[in-house]
């Protein structure tokens, strides 16, 4: 097959005629399980050949080869009934653990909350005979299908709250070089979503790969978590299809749900990479797990607050935080003078308006620390549109290329970034001054032309400072002119 787009365009087509699944997330949603059976079995063809012995998790019935891989299978209300009171019966309730039978605990937990949406058993059957036509074991058309995937996960930016999910695979790809994760490092996203950053990460560790060990370490290198189904759904599927065997470790849960003091040494990690919900509010109770000096509600104080414990002495991350936090005052006050004291936050890369277009308007910035060492100076980078540019938005997003100045600029970590230098979007500020700003990670540009601003105050002030100068010219004016009259009389 030469294009997927089709296929995956007619599979949503014939689900918009279904009564059962409304709007894109729903369709998205039905699609991904499907998409999950069938990857899981064509991985599952692999294993029985490179295997001795090879014993899926799945019972023999409810395997895909066996009730959806014949176009003259099962349709109408046969399959409706075998789906909704078999299938997915069994699957949400398979006796499975991650120790002893990790690849049934991975199908568990991708079917906990997963559901059939559709009512015609006849456009179910329809949309199976579909997929039936890719055939992932192909090289050259699952390579095609990780593009396609990538398409589907960019539709969500359109599907409601479903585009929090999303990060654009340009930044994710920007921030796992600049970390740049090594063969042998614990790699978590606490936050998963779909797991675009496990899966910049995966790539980005492969090309360490020499030997079947240092794949196995690679393997087991990936940690995940994920609270909501359906990115969880989707960021088990996107890692099988990038070659993790058994993507146990990324769970469907809620990482701040866990206490901070219950984390051992055995949970800290070497890098964290991610992209925390802002603007989202916890369930009453969480924050109870937190020091009482740094206890709030907001999702993306309490991931700071997190990543900053859990990770080892030198161990790196890199996250997406929104504008609010760097000038956030009170609880977000401490938490950075925490993060200073016990980081080194060497360099905030600021992000212009409508990189998470259409999902939020809200400017972000990219965090880069290590643990182990306090703060001396921050670096930051003023990233900007291309050329021409004026924002971004669906048809024309953010590209890694753009990213090439600030690579250029990055320059080395083991000398302290000694390289550096200030230009016009580089400027660097020491601890003392942001001490003095009360912690506030909000410094400008000094090297940029002052915007307009559009606050009330500040507006008014402006009019009342340009008042009082207009006020003293013409004072001014008055004493030349009574100067020069008195003058001319004499």
């Amino acid at each position: 097959m030469s294009n997927l787009s089709p296929v995956i365009k007619s599979i949503q087509d014939i689900m918009r005629q279904d009564s059962g699944v409304d709007g894109d997330a729903q369709r998205i949603s039905q699609l991904t399980w499907l998409l999950f059976l069938k990857v899981f079995d064509s991985l599952e063809e692999e294993l029985e050949l490179t295997r001795d012995a090879y014993k899926s998790p799945i019972p023999e019935s409810m395997r895909w080869r066996n009730w959806a891989a014949n176009p003259e299978g099962m349709t109408g209300d046969e399959l409706q009934d075998f789906v909704n009171t078999e299938l997915f019966v069994t699957l949400k309730n398979l006796a499975a653990d991650p120790v002893r039978n990790p690849r049934g605990y991975v199908v568990r937990g991708v079917f906990e909350d997963a559901y059939n949406y559709m009512k015609s058993g006849q456009l179910l059957r329809q949309v199976i005979n579909k997929l039936n036509t890719i055939d992932f074991n192909r090289q050259s058309e699952r390579h095609q299908f990780n593009d396609l995937y990538e398409k589907i996960l960019k539709d969500l930016q359109s599907a409601g709250n479903a585009g929090e999910f999303y990060t654009p695979r340009a930044v994710t790809q920007f921030m796992v070089d600049m970390v740049n994760p090594q063969l042998g490092e614990t790699v978590l996203d606490p936050a998963t979503g779909t797991g675009g950053f496990l899966v910049c990460a995966i790539e980005h560790l492969r090309k360490q790969v020499k030997t079947t060990e240092d794949d196995t370490v690679l393997q087991q290198s990936i940690r995940g978590v994920e609270k909501k189904p359906l990115p969880h759904m989707l960021c088990v599927t996107n890692l099988l299809l990038h070659g993790v065997e058994v993507p146990s470790s990324v769970v469907h849960d809620n990482t701040l749900r866990r206490p901070l003091r219950e984390f051992t040494q055995a949970d800290r990690v070497d890098v964290v990479l991610t992209n925390p919900p802002f603007g989202g509010i916890e369930e009453p109770g969480i924050e109870q797990g937190y020091p009482a000096d740094v206890r709030t509600k907001e999702t993306a104080d309490l991931f700071l607050v997190l990543i900053k414990h859990i990770l080892k002495v030198n161990g790196r991350a890199a996250l997406v935080l929104p504008d609010g936090t760097l000038f956030g005052e009170g609880v977000k006050t401490r938490i950075k003078e925490q993060l200073l004291a016990e980081c080194n936050l060497h360099t905030i890369v600021r992000l212009p308006n409508g990189v998470f277009a259409p999902y939020t308007g809200i400017k972000t910035n990219l965090l880069f620390f290590t643990k182990g060492q306090p703060t001396q100076h921050v670096w930051y980078y003023e990233h900007p549109y291309p050329e021409g540019a004026k924002s971004y938005n669906k048809t024309k997003p953010i590209r890694i290329e753009e990213f090439d100045a600030e690579k250029a600029w990055w320059g080395s970590a083991t000398d302290g970034f000694a390289a550096r230098v200030e230009n016009e979007r580089a400027w660097k500020v020491g601890i003392d001054q942001i001490k003095a700003a009360n912690y506030n990670l909000d410094q400008k540009n000094p090297h940029a032309v002052d915007a307009v601003s559009h606050d009330p105050e500040v507006l008014l002030a402006d009019y009342a400072r340009l008042q009082a100068e207009a006020q003293t010219l013409r004072d001014q004016l008055k004493a030349i002119l009574a100067e020069s009259l008195s003058g001319a009389r004499a």
